[in-house]
């Protein structure tokens, strides 16, 4: 199937739902696009909608009063034909043509079976978000040992809790809501594991002291942390899990200043469940297949370039939220609004009808937002790196790519023995990014052992997700003539 809109968003996330809001204001038609059920992305996961009154999750979100507002501007404009909403539609490539984009996705809504959609406009945003960042650990490929992002999906999506006597650990506030969420459901939370030292946020006051939300969201998370005796331990890491069909104990070491595990630290806690989270890297599949320049954040990860309107390199294409750099929702919002308006000046629509000195006023306030909240991301990436000396935790029979089962002493061996200079070259020696994921979660990590402190840059994918040959076998069929027998 084939439509045409003047925008197409792909991601129906605190970015992208801001930014379609205020391009359906401007009068634009647009289509928006999201792999999950309802919108919302993963920070507004909701159960599914004839679940929603048996599973109340309403305390676990920040912000519902800002997502209600985005999400009910929807209907009308479906209603008035301006708005293409397509949920459960996973896209898996993007592509630029004479007179726009043109967005492949595999319509899934009636699972298992796929259909082929091709969306064109002449503009796209990408708004796509992020996923955890893992450092991998002797044991992290047991049964129980999941992402802090998969532990709070359960929570949202079901609320499940992924075992009764949970471990996390990291780096990171995202730590924090998980493991109040965790023990609101009745989890007990016997550990949280901080990398950092908390004290790395007083060489930073001024982000926090201009954004006194953060800091009073944490001291909410404090409190309910205090009221479950759940005992947050700094500078502090999960080094080993242990069991044999699962998970049913983890190894935590106090860290040096460097990262290293301090001799004689560490101690044995029973579990039945882990997460774990280093923060989050950006999802770029699409954006570094359409040709966009990418950049490195203050985080480590490689983001997308984007000017002072969330315009990319590349002519017509946009990009808001996580891709241009994690630092949540707050900022994903104002990103998609400030994308939004660029959309609109760069399409020459007719004005709003309203006070232009209003609507100016309004744009400064957005941009305002953005310098302040990017701030703040900025002193959350430089108060909670990554350990230096993570590696150290690595035996050589850990696995490090998960799909390959490629273990650190086959990487290792690559890079010595090999001459391997970077992931690349340790993939067609080892076959470490071959996998499912396609190097999502190892490429970074491999890089990491590999790459001797050269910044890493995502491999290009010409397929951002996985599709069946059946839905590309449905495009092929809808993009041939008729024939006759």
């Amino acid at each position: 199937m084939t439509e045409q809109s003047d925008l197409i968003v792909v991601g129906a996330g605190p970015a992208g739902l801001a930014a379609t809001a205020a391009a359906l204001a401007g009068g634009l038609r647009v289509a928006l696009v999201d792999s999950g059920t309802v919108v919302g992305g993963q920070y507004w996961r909701h159960p599914p909608e004839h679940a929603r009154a048996a599973i109340p999750t309403e305390d676990l979100h920040h912000g519902l009063r800002e997502y209600r507002a985005l999400a009910d501007a929807l209907p009308a404009a479906r209603a008035a034909g301006r708005l293409d909403l397509r949920t459960a539609h996973h896209v898996w490539s993007a592509v630029r043509e004479d007179d726009g984009f043109a967005v492949h996705a595999a319509d899934r809504r009636e699972a298992p079976a796929e259909t082929a959609v091709v969306l064109r406009a002449p503009r796209l945003l990408v708004a796509t978000g992020a996923y955890d960042r893992q450092l991998p650990f002797p044991g992290w490929d047991l049964p129980g040992v999941l992402t802090i992002g998969g532990l709070q999906a359960l929570l949202k999506g079901g609320g499940v809790t992924a075992g009764s006597r949970v471990a996390l650990g990291g780096t990171g506030p995202f730590l924090l809501p998980v493991a109040a969420g965790l023990a609101a459901r009745g989890a007990e939370v016997v550990a949280v594991c901080e990398a950092a030292n908390p004290l790395a946020w007083l060489r930073h006051p001024g982000p926090l002291l201009r954004n006194p939300g953060k800091w009073g969201e944490g001291a909410g998370y404090a409190v309910a942390l205090a009221r479950h005796r759940v005992r947050v331990r700094p500078r502090t890491a999960i080094v080993r899990a242990e069991g044999d069909e699962r998970v049913t104990a983890v190894r935590i070491a106090s860290l040096a200043a460097d990262g290293s595990p301090r001799p004689g630290t560490e101690r044995r806690i029973e579990v039945d469940a882990v997460g774990i989270g280093w923060g989050f890297a950006p999802q770029l599949d699409l954006l570094v297949a359409l040709g966009c320049d990418l950049t490195a954040s203050d985080d480590g990860n490689a983001v997308v370039a984007v000017d002072d309107g969330q315009r990319t390199t590349v002519p017509g294409l946009y990009a808001a939220g996580e891709v241009c750099g994690v630092g949540g929702a707050p900022l994903a919002v104002a990103e998609g609004r400030l994308a939004a308006e660029s959309v609109l000046a760069d399409a020459g629509t007719a004005p709003v009808p309203g006070d232009p000195a209003a609507r100016a006023k309004r744009l400064a306030a957005v941009r305002a937002t953005v310098a302040r909240q990017r701030a703040f991301a900025r002193a959350m990436a430089l108060a909670h790196p990554l350990p230096e000396a993570w590696s150290e935790w690595l035996t050589d029979e850990t696995v490090v790519c998960r799909c390959e089962e490629v273990t650190a002493g086959a990487v290792r061996a690559a890079c010595a023995d090999g001459g391997a200079p970077d992931h690349r070259q340790v993939k067609q020696l080892t076959r470490a990014g071959m996998g499912w994921c396609q190097g999502r979660m190892c490429g970074p990590t491999v890089h990491c052992l590999a790459g001797r402190g050269r910044p890493y840059t995502p491999a290009e994918r010409l397929v951002a997700t996985p599709v069946t040959l059946g839905a590309l076998a449905d495009l092929d069929r809808r993009n041939s003539p008729a024939r006759t027998e």
